[in-house]
């Protein structure tokens, strides 16, 4: 057991460097995966304990598969531009709260690296050069890891959390969506005022160009987690039926490609621009993860928590905190093998309090969240100017958000 956790240990490490190593990441994960499993089967304990482990694990790969294809076929069809053309604002800090909460909103429906990576796109249009730019995109990392928090298909976490059967559609958007909010609305109160309120900005356009579509998209994800619940199947099947319908409509479709390719979002196209190193490193933490459960490790590490930090809600905050340095997947994967369902039934509080504090927790650092990542790669925001101008704000909304859930749980 011991061999074990230290393998994972110096695994991770592997991971956390990738950039200076520049060893990717998915790489690491994959093979420290089959290296657990294999010194399972040396020690006689994986006999029959990889199928049902990696059963559960690929209905989680294929969801994230089949979103990613539908977020692919909107932009492709010019949908988030249609977005970028209906904001109307004319000054600046009106512009970063109206800003802020499309990315909370739309971060519900997509996972937060899609959506920051959309809202980034949307700053370079909309915010002068510099400061102000970065201060846009710093907001839409705490928006889109705030917004994914509240809902069953907003962030991977909470996505592993309700394909586990830990969380309900329903009962995660009731209970923190106020939570999750606050964990928004501090830290951009607190931020408003480093832009320049005074700067009048130009006139949005008039485009309709990929509304449908938009719409379309949208609207066949949030209706996924309806399909499961009336159909008792599980939700990678309606991820697939949506991404499915999408390109149909697509195919149907008779607008005339543009000439950069745009418009043409069909199964070849879409597959190839698939993040597939994100999906093997998915597979292989969550495969990790899982031999570290079949070993008693984390057996074990659930008892030295109890016996040393005492209640679950604790642990919960400290697993937010440590979101903020260690990726959140295997947090939040050692957290359900940890807990078992039958102690901690779907909706617990222990579930809900591990997606809102996971979930917000990574915009404590930039390289907190995979929404930070594609931040500091996108618009040079390094780690100290993150550190000094953002992570307190952002510090504020994490308590403010944990708070404001407690206090609806104590009420």
């Amino acid at each position: 057991m011991a061999l074990l956790a230290l393998a994972f240990c110096a695994g991770y490490a592997l991971i956390a460097l990738e950039r200076p190593l520049r060893l990717p990441k998915a790489v690491t994960a994959v093979a420290l995966a089959a290296a657990l499993w294999t010194m399972l089967r040396l020690l006689g304990r994986a006999a029959g304990a990889l199928a049902p482990k990696l059963s559960g694990i690929a209905g989680i790969v294929l969801y994230l598969f089949g979103e990613m294809a539908i977020v692919d076929v909107i932009e492709a069809r010019g949908g988030f531009d249609f977005i970028a053309d209906r904001i109307r604002v004319r000054k600046t800090r009106s512009l970063l709260w109206v800003y802020s909460l499309v990315a909370f909103f739309l971060s519900s429906f997509l996972d937060n690296l899609a959506t920051a990576i959309l809202m980034i796109a949307l700053a370079r249009r909309l915010a002068a050069p510099g400061n102000e730019t970065r201060v846009f995109v710093a907001m839409a990392v705490i928006a889109a890891n705030a917004g994914g928090a509240f809902s069953p298909i907003g962030d991977v976490t909470t996505t592993m959390l309700w394909l586990g059967g830990r969380i309900t559609p329903l009962g995660v958007v009731r209970a923190l969506f106020l939570p999750s909010l606050a964990a928004l609305v501090v830290p951009l109160a607190l931020l408003t005022f480093a832009v320049d309120g005074d700067r009048p900005l130009s006139a949005p356009s008039r485009a309709r160009r990929g509304a449908g579509f938009l719409f379309a998209g949208l609207g066949l994800l949030a209706l996924v987690p309806l399909f499961s619940a009336l159909s008792a199947l599980p939700p990678f099947v309606g991820i697939l039926l949506a991404l499915g319908l999408l390109w149909a409509a697509n195919a149907l479709s008779r607008r005339e490609a543009e000439p950069d390719g745009r418009g043409r979002a069909g199964p070849g196209l879409s597959l190839r621009r698939i993040d597939y190193s994100t999906l093997l490193f998915f597979l292989g933490i969550l495969l990790a993860v899982a031999a570290l459960q079949v070993s008693g490790t984390l057996a074990a590490l659930q008892s030295w928590l109890s016996s040393r930090v005492g209640g679950v809600g604790l642990v919960a905050f400290l697993m937010g905190l440590a979101s903020a340095i260690v990726d959140n997947v295997p947090l939040v994967a050692a957290t359900m093998s940890m807990y078992s369902l039958p102690a901690f039934p779907a909706d617990h509080f222990l579930w809900e309090l591990v997606a809102l504090t996971v979930g917000t927790g990574g915009s404590l650092l930039v390289t907190g969240s995979a929404a930070g990542v594609a931040g500091m790669r996108a618009e040079g925001m390094t780690f100290g100017w993150y550190a000094r101008r953002v992570s307190p704000p952002a510090l504020a909304g994490f308590l403010a958000g944990s708070a404001v859930y407690l206090l609806e749980r104590c009420g």
